[in-house]
């Protein structure tokens, strides 16, 4: 559901509509009896009750305190563990209530306190806490759901395929997300897929001040891509479209006058079935979304190569453990492996980056940092993870010019700034000092750099889809996405 105008609430309000039922047309007397129709506009909290402001028509103006009231299923209503509750003519109740047509489904996430933490239940309602804007798309049964966050730049937090008792498939810094005051270079909050802008590094870069040298301590993350909280222009249960408007300056000086505006939407399962090319059995859960982000040159001045160009840069942060693999099918060209570049921050080591038929296979345990990337000359526009300890089967797919101009965001001043990645994978670790971002580990896609002329648009979309399920289904699954042998993957 859209937010309120005005209102400044979440997605997550309640059925709006009258509630009826046995109680409906006596005297005011206690809760049940006593509130004939309601009109809910409501906040979801971390306890997962809602703030409603309900206006009562009730047949006499008796004003009533009531301190508590046990859970009451009426035919149409049910109120549960309501608070101080102060009726008059218009009345204000703290309570959870969902209203429906006696088969009510419960439209918001169980209390965090209660649902055991990986579960998508705990992170909406700790998010809900802790966020002014979170929305929820999900599907007619409740199953998949993915949730997004306008304070954080229209980004996917989580999502999961089995509801709210399911697996929350993003990872979320819940300490930093808590924290009163926010981080000065970087805020790594996570979230499954949030919108970046490229090159992070070279004499382009827009991660470093003119002149700075390139190392960790000169590195600033934009804040319109960081802290800079994105409006909702609509927003319902299968998608919602954020928009901004900045200005960034590149290390080489030169100013990008930008408007961007991404759409969430929620995909079903025959589309995920479609985008994949497969069909999807009846013991794998899905839930998937593809995202359109779209940057415009609001600017004047036309963006020119010599000056530097911007790309538009998806990350996904996820769980790592120990039983977790980045798979990465590619092209299989002569010399292959000098289009893969595994030296961002120094040489992975050979037991955790093996490269074979085709195919990269690098561990995301979450405890060395390193990072690879693969040119749009050998990209497939397909990466994904298999986590063997949840059976869980992520995948993005992402469109890849071959003839495009990627920008390289290798952390130095580059020859050829306009030969990078189309596609990459980072594994979090401990930097120099000990403090470590996560962990967490990354899959990423990237877009071609446009020289965009005043008022042109550039568009990049992206799907990311979480299976999980059977073990011997999603291994058929694996061998027909990605080309591989699960059980050779495990060993």
């Amino acid at each position: 559901m859209a937010p309120a105008e005005g209102t400044g609430l979440s997605a997550h309000t309640p059925p709006q509509g009258p509630c009826t039922g046995p109680s409906a047309g006596y005297p005011l007397q206690s809760l049940a009896q006593g509130v004939t129709r309601c009109f809910f506009a409501g906040r979801l909290r971390s306890s997962t009750i809602y703030e409603v402001r309900s206006t009562c028509i009730v047949q006499n103006k008796q004003t009533l305190n009531i301190e508590q009231t046990n859970i009451e299923q009426t035919n149409n209503c049910s109120y549960m563990k309501s608070m101080l509750v102060k009726i008059t003519g218009v009345c204000y109740m703290v309570s959870l209530i969902a209203c429906g047509n006696g088969n009510n489904k419960e439209t918001n996430p169980s209390d965090s306190s209660a649902a055991p933490k990986g579960s998508y239940a705990y992170d909406a309602a700790f998010l809900q806490k802790h966020n002014n804007k979170i929305l929820e798309l999900k599907d007619k049964d409740g199953n998949a759901k993915v949730l997004l966050s306008a304070d954080y730049q229209g980004r996917v937090m989580t999502s999961t395929a089995t509801g709210d008792s399911g697996a929350s498939y993003g990872w979320l810094n819940y300490s930093l997300i808590e924290a009163p005051e926010k981080k000065k270079q970087f805020n790594p909050v996570g979230g499954e897929e949030r919108f970046w802008l490229g090159p992070e590094g070279g004499q382009y870069s827009i991660y470093f001040k003119g002149k700075d040298s390139f190392n960790f301590a000169n590195w600033q993350v934009p804040a319109i891509i960081d802290t800079v909280a994105y409006d909702v222009a609509e927003a319902d249960d299968s998608h919602a479209v954020f928009k901004k408007e900045a200005t960034i300056t590149n290390w080489s000086g030169t100013e990008f006058n930008l408007a961007i505006e991404r759409t969430v939407s929620l995909l079903g399962k025959d589309a995920i079935a479609q985008k994949l090319g497969v069909t999807l059995p009846g013991n794998v859960n899905a839930v998937g979304y593809e995202t359109v982000n779209k940057v415009k040159n609001a600017g004047a001045a036309d963006w020119k190569k010599d000056k530097g160009l911007l790309s538009i840069w998806l990350l996904a942060m996820l769980t790592p453990t120990e039983e977790t693999m980045v798979i990465i099918p590619f092209n299989g060209v002569a010399n292959a492996r000098s289009y893969i570049t595994d030296n961002y921050f120094g040489t992975i080591p050979p037991d955790r980056l093996k490269v074979k038929d085709s195919v990269l296979y690098f561990t995301a345990d979450g405890k060395k940092r390193s990072k690879l990337g693969l040119s749009p000359v050998i990209a497939k526009g397909i990466a994904g993870s298999y986590d063997f300890k949840k059976n869980v089967l992520t995948l993005i797919l992402f469109p890849v010019d071959k003839k495009g101009s990627y920008v390289n965001s290798k952390w130095e001043l580059q020859k050829e700034p306009y030969k990078g990645d189309a596609v990459n994978a980072y594994n979090d670790g401990p930097l120099e000092d000990g403090t470590q971002m996560g962990p967490f580990y990354e899959i990423e896609s990237s877009s071609a750099a446009s020289e965009l002329k005043a008022g042109e648009v550039q568009e990049y979309r992206q799907a990311t889809v979480h299976l999980q399920g059977d073990y011997a289904s999603l291994k058929q699954l694996v061998k027909q996405v990605l080309g591989v042998e699960l059980d050779e993957v495990r060993k």
